[in-house]
């Protein structure tokens, strides 16, 4: 294993920016993708009259996805720089898979922000979405890639407009802009990835590579109880069943017993893999497979945690969270259930009492107990899921605390889990 430090980016932005292009050039000019595999991907992308698409192929490897010409899954794909061993987990920007988005921003310890500084483009919608979605998922290490320099002429006047227009976005959600890097890029021509462009004459700052290195390692909570979000569950021939996900907190080891909620099964860690490399333990951070004896495939899915026996992920019965409300076209009442989605988790959970509006700002009380709640509002909530559902205190695990809620396909509202009531 490389002995750098490893750190999770997820990639932000609105669907057309680049995001694509920009991830599939970085590996490619970092070295983590061979010219043999760019020029196959060159080949497909001509077949499909996409020519200019060969980088953004990289990271959508579904067939679907190309012919679509749209990133739907999230992708892992490892690559190095002078500092660091980065994984990408490639976020859809498409409107339907902001709940993938969710599941990526859960993971990761930065991001990088994609914004278009084409002219029309610059922040949309959903570039405001995928920035509070990253700030209330404690993404609090930024990246701003300001994207496509190559469509305006490598123009200072443009970046400038566009910068002030992110700085506009995230200073009143608490981002210090003062130590986020905003750099002129374009995917396309390979201008500030990873070599200094000799287009922009007028920019003094670090390459987005460079940018990257200044990112600080998170915390890595190892001394506690294990807690690991499932993402996926294969059953591979020869080695049997394999559950895929990111450790959040403690440490797993082989010939651990590891139980999963809220399945309640239970099994035998017999190894533990890591960007195809076995490993022998895996600690916060790491993105594993490994294979347990005595659980099936079927047992188990995305969504549950995995967890050691003697301090076993915690299955609500009833939850207590403060929530922001990004956006509802009426009101939000006691009664309501959209979906929540907590860590790689997804269920439906019906909001059973507001307590109180609060400031956000603050946390001060502005009422007590109000009949209904608004775009705009924060609140503290109870909720109820509709079936079993792993969710952990802020004060405890916050990596397990937060969530999206989504109804209607739209991120309705955002919000962290203050207290569990936990289920019999």
């Amino acid at each position: 294993m490389p002995e750098k430090p490893h750190l999770n980016i997820v990639t932000a932005g609105h669907v057309d920016h680049g995001k694509s292009t920009l991830m599939g050039r970085l590996l490619y000019e970092t070295g983590a993708i061979r010219e043999e595999e760019l020029q196959k991907l060159k080949q497909i992308a001509k077949e499909l009259g996409r020519e200019t698409w060969e980088f953004a192929f990289i990271l959508d490897k579904e067939k679907e996805e190309r012919a679509r010409g749209l990133t739907i899954d999230v992708m892992h794909r490892p690559f190095e720089t002078r500092k660091y061993f980065f994984t990408i987990i490639d976020a859809p920007g498409h409107r339907d898979f902001v709940k993938n988005m969710i599941t990526g921003a859960s993971q990761a310890d930065g991001a990088i922000l994609v914004v278009s500084a084409k002219q029309g483009e610059g922040v949309q919608e959903q570039t405001k979405e995928h920035v509070f979605l990253l700030k209330v998922l404690g993404v609090n290490q930024l990246v701003v890639a300001i994207n496509k320099m190559d469509t305006v002429n490598f123009d200072q006047k443009r970046y400038e407009e566009v910068k002030n227009q992110v700085i506009a976005l995230l200073k009143p959600l608490g981002y210090n802009v003062e130590k986020i890097h905003f750099v002129p890029v374009s995917a396309w021509t390979g201008d500030n990835i990873v070599k200094k462009s000799d287009k922009m004459p007028w920019y003094n700052g670090p390459t987005l590579v460079e940018a990257l290195d200044t990112f600080e390692i998170p915390p890595r909570p190892i001394d506690k109880p294990l807690r690991i979000p499932i993402q996926d569950v294969y059953s591979i021939t020869g080695v049997g069943t394999v559950p895929v996900g990111k450790v959040e907190t403690g440490v797993l080891k082989v010939g651990d017993t590891v139980v999963f909620e809220p399945a309640g099964v239970k099994g035998e860690v017999k190894s533990i893999e890591m960007h195809h490399q076995p490993i022998q333990e895996a600690k916060p951070g790491d993105n594993i497979g490994f294979n347990v004896r005595g659980v099936s495939k079927d047992q188990i899915r995305r969504g549950d945690v995995a967890g050691h026996p003697d301090n076993p992920p915690t299955v609500a019965s009833e939850f207590t969270a403060q929530i922001v409300v990004l956006q509802h076209p009426t009101v939000i009442a006691p009664g309501y259930t959209p979906v929540f989605h907590a860590h790689t988790a997804s269920v439906a959970c019906t909001i059973t009492e507001i307590l109180a509006k609060i400031d956000p700002k603050t946390g001060q009380v502005l009422e007590e107990k109000p009949s209904f709640i608004k775009t705009g509002d924060a609140a503290r909530i109870k909720a109820k899921p509709i079936k079993p559902l792993v969710i952990e205190k802020q004060s405890e695990f916050p990596q397990l605390a937060r969530f999206a809620i989504r109804d209607m396909g739209i991120t309705v509202a955002a919000g962290v889990c203050l207290d569990v009531v936990k289920a019999k």
